[in-house]
């Protein structure tokens, strides 16, 4: 395997790749946009920092690239939706620059408060500004976190140790989890309206783009103090400067930008009471150290097997679970390959449901498994990391179940699919016996019992002498074997539902001779 090392990481990261049998290492630091592009063609994995962009054309012309690892938080520079459509798994390291990042916003909250900087300056200048450069305190003042991840929680901790009461907001923070970290849940106004302090820890996305603009300041205390060591963008630059200028926001702190850098004539660059660092949250000898040795260890695990950890675009699944999985995913992506072909005529949802033992796993890469047999036929390159989003451009819903309801077997998979025109088809399969074989079991609510390794002719007919008999001559004039069979009759309607197990598929012959029986009502050749 090729591995593309783009940008310069911990040499003991490097080291592990190196040590991998098989694994061909290659550095490329400093390569402009053109090298990466030749250098990935035949890459199996790039490893990139902040640098590098891994943009949809290199995804593009690189055909065996299977993970691109980022040394640290942000995936800014890389295409994870062209990853996504190429089936390549995009990972970074959210835990190896979480202190550095914290401690350096806890830097500016502390720079931002006794003007430690602005009076530098002036000694060094040859000045004794003492009584210019009065500061205030943490002590007793509420700070205001927006996103309580990591990092987020880290200086959360680190502000209650200076005797600070803490204002958290973030959507996906619990009541449970709020309560354990010691901090009050606040809603985005309530944090805006009531904190001394606001520090910004949270992705930058549609919906927290410019989240601090000039309508947000208005609404602050006066003497208010903003800093983002997140991401550029979150804090609506020109509005900070206006807020600065005016005296609303008393000293603000920031290590990220719209646009990075900023402009040498950026108004940034002459405001007194703001502090500028050149993006430096991860820039401590130890974050180096440590995103540089976990991009190495989880790509390796990715690219041999192992356990999938931080990755952006597919559940992460612990190598045991994955081996309790990885029967019933060979039968999941069985079943779904089975539910596209019974429905050729168009699917506008499908719905998965999981009965008995099978309840207690984590599903989610088995539903991506069955999303990947259903795409089986009718789309290319598909994996467990596109599959989903082909499911979703497709314009088929999905959707999973975990029954608690009694089914006939100790664990089944069943899998509904929502026909345009308002008719459904069902398909169930379950594990059989000690060697876990998978097998259908269900079809369209009639119970059979047939292999997943077979081409199957599924027939539903009137429930009449003779159709076997028909099918079997049919069938021994093209010659075409019949492995084995499975009949199910439904006395209250008169029908039966008929699969035939198969060596090959009937010539084109043979089906018009069977679909033109009057007898007949459907018709389908399943290739498993």
């Amino acid at each position: 395997m090729k591995i593309l090392i783009a940008d310069r990481i911990s040499p003991i990261g490097v080291d592990l790749f190196k040590a991998q049998p098989g694994f061909d290492v290659v550095e490329a630091y400093g390569s402009s946009p053109e090298q990466i592009l030749e250098l990935a063609k035949d890459a199996d994995a790039i490893a990139v920092r902040s640098d590098t962009r891994i943009t949809a054309e290199v995804i593009a012309a690189a055909p065996k690239l299977k993970v691109v690892g980022r040394a640290g938080v942000g995936v800014d520079n890389i295409d994870i939706e062209a990853a996504t459509d190429h089936g390549v798994i995009v990972m970074n390291t959210p835990t190896g620059n979480t202190i550095a990042t914290a401690e350096l916003t806890f830097t500016h909250m502390l720079a931002g408060t006794r003007p430690i900087v602005q009076a530098c300056a002036g000694m060094k200048a040859g000045r004794w500004d003492r009584k210019k450069y009065t500061g205030s305190e943490l002590n007793q003042k509420t700070l205001g976190v927006l996103g309580m991840g990591r990092i987020g929680a880290e200086v959360a901790k680190r502000a209650m140790a200076f005797q600070m009461d803490v204002l958290a907001y973030d959507p996906y923070l619990t009541e449970s989890r709020a309560k354990s970290l010691g901090v009050k849940q606040a809603t985005l106004d309530e944090v805006i309206e009531n904190a001394d302090y606001i520090t910004v820890h949270m992705p930058m996305t549609k919906d927290t783009k410019h989240m601090l603009n000039a309508d947000a300041f208005k609404r602050m205390k006066d003497g208010v103090r903003v800093f983002n060591c997140a991401r550029g963008g979150i804090i609506e630059e020109a509005a900070l400067i206006e807020a600065l200028n005016s005296g609303k926001v008393a000293a603000a702190g920031l290590d990220v930008y719209e646009d990075e850098p900023p402009a040498e004539d950026s108004p940034l660059r002459g405001i007194e009471n703001l502090v500028l660092t050149p993006h430096l949250g991860a820039s401590t000898v130890e974050a180096q150290e440590n995103v540089g040795i976990d991009v190495a260890k989880q790509m390796i695990e990715a690219l041999t097997g192992g356990m999938v950890v931080n990755a952006l675009n597919m559940p992460s699944v612990d190598p045991k679970v994955l081996e309790k999985l990885g029967p019933y995913m060979t039968l999941g992506e069985k079943v779904g390959t089975f539910s596209q072909q019974l429905a050729p005529e168009g699917v506008e949802k499908i719905t998965i449901r999981y009965f008995g033992k099978i309840t207690e796993l984590d599903t989610l890469p088995l539903t991506n498994a069955i999303q990947r047999g259903f795409l089986r036929d009718i789309s290319d390159n598909v994996n467990n990391v596109n599959a989903p989003k082909k499911i979703e451009r497709l314009g088929i819903a999905c959707d999973q179940v975990k029954s608690s309801d009694h089914a006939d077997f100790n664990e089944l998979i069943e899998v509904e699919v929502a026909c345009k025109g308002g008719k459904t088809r069902t398909i169930g399969g379950t594990l059989v016996g000690k060697n876990q074989t998978p097998r259908i079991v269900e079809i369209d609510s009639h119970s059979v019992e047939v292999s997943t390794d077979a081409t199957l002719l599924v027939l539903k007919n009137k429930d009449v002498p003779g159709i076997v008999g028909f099918i079997g001559v049919t069938l021994g004039e093209d010659q075409v074997n019949i492995a084995n069979m499975s009949l199910s009759r439904d006395k209250g309607e008169g029908f039966a539902v008929s699969v035939f197990e198969l060596d090959s598929a009937p010539s084109e012959t043979a089906a018009k001779k069977i679909t033109e029986h009057p007898a007949i009502e459907k018709y389908r050749v399943i290739k498993l």
